[in-house]
């Protein structure tokens, strides 16, 4: 994983073809947040079942689950394999759609991921916890099983 300064972010700064303007936060963010990880909005889960299978996700090393005002969604962190040394997007000019249409409106560059969350879950434990007070038969559920 590549290591960032801010020296090295503004040595390069010339050298990219960005066209990120001098005020924007990609400017001023020197940890590519934004480019760790990837958010993928899912079903609202509302049975035992569904719940049951996003904490087996859950129980993988990270991968997020969180539900906030526009619903539910996974988090997978990793890094993007296009990003540069310098942090910067090494295929700036063939970068996706979904890179494209990125609005920094509401980025981690202004607060963390989950402060905006109603719920956050970072492991099976959390999840767990939070099943069991949701469903009164959580710990019920292998029962017909046996």
């Amino acid at each position: 994983m590549a290591t960032f300064t801010k020296d090295s972010i503004i040595a390069t700064s010339a050298e990219t073809e960005k066209k990120a303007t001098s005020i924007s936060k990609c400017d001023r963010c020197f940890q590519s947040k934004c480019c760790q990880y990837i958010t993928q909005a899912i079903v609202t889960p509302r049975s035992i079942k569904d719940f049951d299978s996003l904490i087996w996700q859950v129980s993988h090393q990270n991968i997020h689950l969180y539900k906030d005002t526009d619903g539910w969604f996974l988090t997978c962190f990793g890094q993007c394999e296009h990003l540069s040394e310098s942090g910067l997007c090494g295929i700036y000019e063939k970068r996706p759609f979904v890179c494209r249409e990125y609005s920094d409106a509401h980025c981690e560059f202004d607060q963390p991921e989950d402060a905006h969350c109603d719920l956050y879950f970072t492991s099976y434990q959390q999840l767990d916890d939070y099943c069991r007070n949701r469903f009164k038969t959580w710990d019920a559920r292998f029962d017909k099983l046996k």
